[in-house]
């Protein structure tokens, strides 16, 4: 599979690609080459999630800040003056091409929350469903040394994880990964393609070459890692050059990481072996027969409710037997569950208040039990 395959895409861009190193000024007419790249994407019906660093380099140039002695409080002065500046140029050079940019800001805590988990994978699936490019950064502003991801290749890994992404493109100073690193070594081979991260690949990993950069080789293989677990595919490729996502869908060279199964199984392999369920929803023999057809669980099948469980909570759904049917993230909590239970899906908004969605467990969240 190539980029022109991926149906949801994440591309994170690095600080040393934006800013120039020598002026400190903004690389604009490569950002625009970029959006370019974005556009033509989205006309083959790509969606595009931008993870972009470049706050805090672009907010020290405009304080006057000395990155030889920036402290974490003046790093997180400049990342709130330049997060602005940031957007701004990102809007305008996304606009040219008529597509619409939604800013999103996130800190770890988002991640190891289940609740800001949740409404961050919600909003960033809504946006993406009215056809948003959604840009993403660390918000350095709040975020401490001790609950800040470090860089935002991991942060790009975990933002595929959270959405099923299918593919996350590292643009990087070089072509992918080498055996050693190029700049010292003319003997350095490029690997096209890796299935495991293995010791000796890990290894191949050297140390961040700019002062703008946090991340370097190592933190890609660490972000590799991640998005492989996930099912998603990572590719490290040259951004440096003008409309390097062209140059990839023309054939450019690159490192692809390829995992051994897709986002939706290994998300389904997730939740059947990792969480554990907090409650029950027993459901009709009308349902039971839907879920094995492959489709939602829906309000109407549901005759009770066993346990208290809440939003994104792990559920087992059992017949009327008491036989385990399936296990499934619910959509809604046991308390929005019983006040929905025999109801059809349009009333879910007028009992509520609100809705989240006519499954009360959708079928990409549900693992059905084998036998």
């Amino acid at each position: 599979m190539s980029l022109g395959d991926a149906k949801r895409l994440i591309i994170k861009v690095g600080s040393a690609l934006l800013v120039d190193e020598t002026t400190g000024k903004l690389r604009r007419a490569w950002l625009e080459a970029l959006a370019d790249d974005v556009a033509a994407l989205r006309e083959r019906g790509t969606e595009v999630i931008i993870v972009s660093s470049g706050a805090i380099a672009m907010g020290r140039r405009l304080l006057g800040l000395d990155h030889r002695t920036i402290s974490l409080a003046d790093k997180q002065a400049a990342a709130a003056t330049g997060q602005i500046s940031l957007s701004q140029v990102w809007q305008e050079a996304l606009h040219r091409n008529g597509l619409i940019m939604a800013q999103v800001l996130v800190t770890l805590e988002d991640m190891e929350s289940r609740q800001r988990y949740l409404n961050a994978r919600g909003t960033l699936n809504a946006l993406l469903g009215h056809g948003a490019i959604p840009l993403i950064n660390e918000n350095d502003t709040v975020a401490t040394a001790e609950i800040r991801f470090g860089d935002n290749d991991r942060l790009a890994a975990k933002v595929a994880h959270m959405i099923s992404a299918d593919m996350l493109v590292l643009l990087s100073d070089i072509d992918g990964l080498y055996t050693a690193d190029p700049r010292k070594n003319p003997d350095a081979e490029l690997i096209p393609e890796v299935r495991e991260l293995t010791p000796e690949i890990m290894s191949m990993a050297g140390a961040a070459p700019t002062m703008y950069s946090s991340g370097g080789m190592v933190t890609k293989l660490l972000a590799a890692e991640i998005a492989m677990k996930s099912g998603c595919r990572m590719m490290i490729a040259r951004g440096t050059i003008y409309h390097p996502l062209k140059a990839q869908l023309d054939g450019g060279l690159h490192t692809l990481f390829q995992p051994s199964e897709t986002p939706l199984a290994a998300r389904r392999h997730w939740i059947a072996t990792s969480l554990s369920a907090r409650g029950a929803i027993v459901i009709d023999a009308g349902a039971v027969n839907a879920l094995r057809a492959g489709k939602n669980l829906l309000a109407p099948g549901i005759t009770t409710l066993q346990g208290s469980f809440k939003q994104g909570d792990a559920v087992r759904v059992l017949a009327s037997d008491g036989v385990e049917v399936a296990r499934g993230l619910s959509a809604y909590s046991a308390d929005e569950t019983r006040q929905l239970m025999g109801h059809n899906s349009h009333d879910i908004e007028p009992i509520l208040g609100y809705s989240r969605g006519n499954a009360i467990i959708h079928s990409d969240d549900l693992v059905l039990a084998e036998g």
